[in-house]
């Protein structure tokens, strides 16, 4: 059997696991959420080996290497090896912005509610221990 040496960028994504379908690997393709060695690509983009793939997911940027192509969706355990994860881990949640809970149905916050909004954001910021 021939070795393969290139592969779509859309299928390879979705073979090794890092979207959940491929319709879903095309959808992030044509939003331009995927970047194939600093350059954003389209789903049908050829990908070999050595390759960095950059995927915005969920608000975070996921980083992999690509080190063997896969036209076909594998096991966990395969998909792991297929790849070289780069991605950074997430900040904690500390760091992350606070955003304030309304209640549902509230309507439009007042000037007073905002300013309170403003007022726990700044303490949030200010004092991440407390």
């Amino acid at each position: 059997m021939a070795e393969i040496s290139s592969a779509r960028v859309d299928v390879w994504l979705w073979a090794v696991r890092v979207f959940k379908t491929r319709s879903a690997a095309t959808a992030a393709c044509r939003a331009g959420h995927v970047r194939v060695n600093g350059e954003r690509v389209k789903a049908a983009q050829a990908i070999r080996p050595g390759d960095e793939i950059r995927t915005r997911i969920e608000g975070f940027d996921r980083i992999v290497v690509v080190r063997t192509l896969l036209l076909k969706r594998v096991g966990a355990p395969v998909a792991a090896t297929a790849l070289t994860d780069l991605t950074p881990p997430p900040p904690p949640r500390e760091e992350r912005a606070f955003v304030p809970i309304r209640d549902p149905g509230a309507g439009r916050p007042t000037k007073r509610d905002r300013r309170d909004i403003d007022r726990l954001r700044e303490q949030a910021l200010s004092h991440p221990d407390d």
